[in-house]
């Protein structure tokens, strides 16, 4: 197991559109346990393939209050989206300390296959479906703050450069 360094908004890497995954080897198994136990240790409810700079279509998400029950999607398609939509504020760790509100369905059936390659229909509603949506974001190459305001992008990334920079700055005393 090993943790997984988090690509940072605005790397242009987290723009990269995902590659089916082909076949659930050991190595798409071990990704999976290294992107889980990234997540936790980031205190993520959800993780893209993309965002640890691994461009196959792989998420992991685990909503549970206990952080015990992971959730694997692995060539993940909506198949059926709610007509309803709810405004979420969502958070991003390619985004660290930036929340604002995205706008998106309250309930939505994936298609995916799970961590040992078997296919599944998965249901989810409220903060799953918006995790969900926003996991697959990332295998398209699409970060939430996209759904925002040039102006609040800008103004998301500007920051997101000078924190990296002062980071940089912060490394070499």
């Amino acid at each position: 197991m090993a943790l997984l360094p988090i690509l940072c908004y605005p790397h242009p890497r987290l723009h990269t559109v995902a590659k089916p995954v082909q076949v659930v080897d050991t190595r798409i198994k071990t990704l999976i346990t290294d992107m889980l136990e990234t997540m936790y240790d980031a205190k993520g409810i959800g993780l893209a393939a993309t965002q640890v700079d691994i461009h196959e279509r792989l998420v992991v998400i685990d909503t549970s209050d206990e952080r015990n029950q992971p959730l694997v999607l692995i060539n993940p398609e909506i198949v059926w989206a709610s007509p309803d939509k709810i405004l979420n504020e969502e958070g991003c760790l390619s985004v660290p300390g930036i929340y604002d509100g995205v706008e998106r369905f309250t309930s939505v059936h994936v298609k995916a296959l799970d961590g040992e390659g078997v296919s599944r229909v998965i249901q989810a509603e409220e903060l799953l479906a918006v995790c969900v949506q926003h996991e697959m974001d990332h295998l398209l190459g699409k970060v939430f703050v996209e759904y925002l305001s040039p102006l609040k992008r800008n103004r998301i990334k500007t920051k997101m450069i000078k924190l990296q920079r002062d980071e940089k700055l912060e490394g070499k005393r």
